[in-house]
Protein backbone atom coordinates (compact mmCIF):
# COMPACT_ATOMS: atom_id res chain seq x y z
CA UNK A 1 0.00 0.00 0.00
CA UNK A 2 2.75 2.31 0.76
CA UNK A 3 4.77 1.83 -2.36
CA UNK A 4 1.65 2.28 -4.24
CA UNK A 5 1.17 5.55 -2.35
CA UNK A 6 5.11 6.69 -2.86
CA UNK A 7 4.38 5.86 -6.76
CA UNK A 8 1.03 7.95 -7.25
CA UNK A 9 3.30 10.70 -4.94
CA UNK A 10 6.04 11.15 -7.31
CA UNK A 11 3.37 10.92 -10.30
CA UNK A 12 1.66 13.50 -9.22
CA UNK A 13 5.00 15.73 -8.48
CA UNK A 14 6.29 15.04 -11.61
CA UNK A 15 3.06 15.86 -13.93
CA UNK A 16 2.99 19.07 -11.92
CA UNK A 17 6.99 20.06 -12.90
CA UNK A 18 6.10 18.91 -16.09
CA UNK A 19 2.89 21.26 -16.80
CA UNK A 20 4.53 24.30 -15.26
CA UNK A 21 7.56 23.46 -17.83
CA UNK A 22 5.06 23.74 -20.06
CA UNK A 23 3.61 27.11 -19.30
CA UNK A 24 6.58 28.78 -18.31
CA UNK A 25 7.93 27.75 -22.41
CA UNK A 26 4.79 28.88 -23.32
CA UNK A 27 4.53 32.39 -21.48
CA UNK A 28 8.31 33.26 -23.04
CA UNK A 29 7.49 32.12 -26.50
CA UNK A 30 4.03 34.41 -26.51
CA UNK A 31 6.07 36.96 -24.50
CA UNK A 32 9.03 37.06 -27.31
CA UNK A 33 5.92 36.75 -29.95
CA UNK A 34 4.84 40.11 -28.87
CA UNK A 35 8.09 41.90 -28.60
CA UNK A 36 8.91 41.00 -32.02
CA UNK A 37 11.44 38.01 -30.70
CA UNK A 38 13.52 40.58 -29.32
CA UNK A 39 14.75 39.45 -25.72
CA UNK A 40 16.23 42.51 -24.53
CA UNK A 41 13.22 44.48 -25.16
CA UNK A 42 10.95 41.50 -23.35
CA UNK A 43 13.62 41.25 -20.36
CA UNK A 44 12.77 45.49 -20.40
CA UNK A 45 9.60 45.38 -20.36
CA UNK A 46 9.73 42.74 -17.59
CA UNK A 47 11.60 45.09 -15.79
CA UNK A 48 9.27 47.78 -16.34
CA UNK A 49 6.49 46.19 -14.79
CA UNK A 50 8.09 44.76 -12.06
CA UNK A 51 9.17 48.69 -10.95
CA UNK A 52 13.03 47.65 -11.68
CA UNK A 53 14.36 50.42 -13.52
CA UNK A 54 11.55 53.15 -14.49
CA UNK A 55 11.61 55.05 -18.13
CA UNK A 56 13.20 58.59 -18.15
CA UNK A 57 10.79 60.85 -19.47
CA UNK A 58 13.45 63.85 -19.89
CA UNK A 59 17.03 64.40 -20.05
CA UNK A 60 16.84 65.92 -16.02
CA UNK A 61 15.91 62.30 -15.04
CA UNK A 62 18.23 60.81 -17.26
CA UNK A 63 21.10 63.05 -15.76
CA UNK A 64 20.15 62.56 -12.40
CA UNK A 65 20.25 58.78 -12.48
CA UNK A 66 23.28 58.87 -14.27
CA UNK A 67 25.03 61.41 -11.57
CA UNK A 68 23.81 58.77 -9.09
CA UNK A 69 25.63 55.97 -10.66
CA UNK A 70 28.97 57.99 -10.88
CA UNK A 71 29.03 58.88 -7.19
CA UNK A 72 27.97 54.92 -6.61
CA UNK A 73 31.18 54.02 -8.68
CA UNK A 74 33.31 56.85 -7.02
CA UNK A 75 32.86 55.83 -3.81
CA UNK A 76 33.68 51.87 -4.59
CA UNK A 77 36.89 53.32 -6.30
CA UNK A 78 37.39 55.28 -3.01
CA UNK A 79 37.23 52.29 -0.79
CA UNK A 80 39.00 49.51 -3.35
CA UNK A 81 42.04 51.45 -4.80
CA UNK A 82 43.83 52.05 -0.86
CA UNK A 83 43.27 48.63 -0.27
CA UNK A 84 44.36 47.43 -3.45
CA UNK A 85 47.54 49.91 -3.04
CA UNK A 86 48.48 48.33 -0.20
CA UNK A 87 48.04 44.94 -0.89
CA UNK A 88 50.79 45.47 -3.65
CA UNK A 89 52.81 47.40 -1.95
CA UNK A 90 53.83 45.38 1.42
CA UNK A 91 56.95 43.63 1.63
CA UNK A 92 56.81 39.57 0.99
CA UNK A 93 59.55 37.42 2.44
CA UNK A 94 61.57 35.76 -0.14
CA UNK A 95 61.39 32.25 -0.46
CA UNK A 96 64.98 31.10 -0.95
CA UNK A 97 65.81 28.01 -2.85
CA UNK A 98 68.12 24.97 -1.70
CA UNK A 99 70.26 23.63 -4.40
Amino acid sequence: MKKYVAIITISVIVMSAVLVGVWATVSLFAGLHRTGWQFSELIRQYMIATGMIKPFHTLVDFYSHIKGIEYLICVVFFIAFPLFYRYVNEDREKIKKRV
